[in-house]
């Protein structure tokens, strides 16, 4: 099974976690948990990651950390900097497909299994 490099989704981690976040305060285990699961376990973040982009996300307002109540976990929930801010990356993503898929060539695997028949 092909995976999904991280240097190609690094630059969305951020826009995944707030769409997962625009669906009410989360923290780090179910979001990540949310990710594989909404990714059909194509993609894992990786902890070290999810919490780098965490702190990276509170810095710029994006989100805002708070304690649980009847637990002790750090909860997450977006601010509305990080609407704003997930809906940019939601037009970036947009013209990045598009600029991208002019280089992709939809009949590579078609090509491919033609030679290896």
């Amino acid at each position: 099974m092909i995976e999904i490099s991280s240097d190609v989704i690094r630059g969305y981690n951020d826009t995944m976690i707030l769409f997962i976040l625009r669906q009410g305060p989360s923290y780090g285990y179910e979001i990540s948990k949310q990710i594989k699961q909404m990714t059909d376990g194509k993609y894992i973040i990786k902890e070290t990651t999810l919490y780098s982009a965490f702190t990276r996300m509170e810095k710029n307002g994006f989100i805002e950390s708070f304690p649980g109540e009847a637990d002790r976990r750090t909860y997450y929930r977006i601010t509305e900097n990080g609407l704003s801010y997930y809906k940019e990356k939601c037009e970036e993503w947009e013209l990045t497909k598009e600029v991208v898929e002019r280089f992709i060539s939809k009949s590579f695997t078609e090509e491919q299994n033609g030679y290896n028949n």
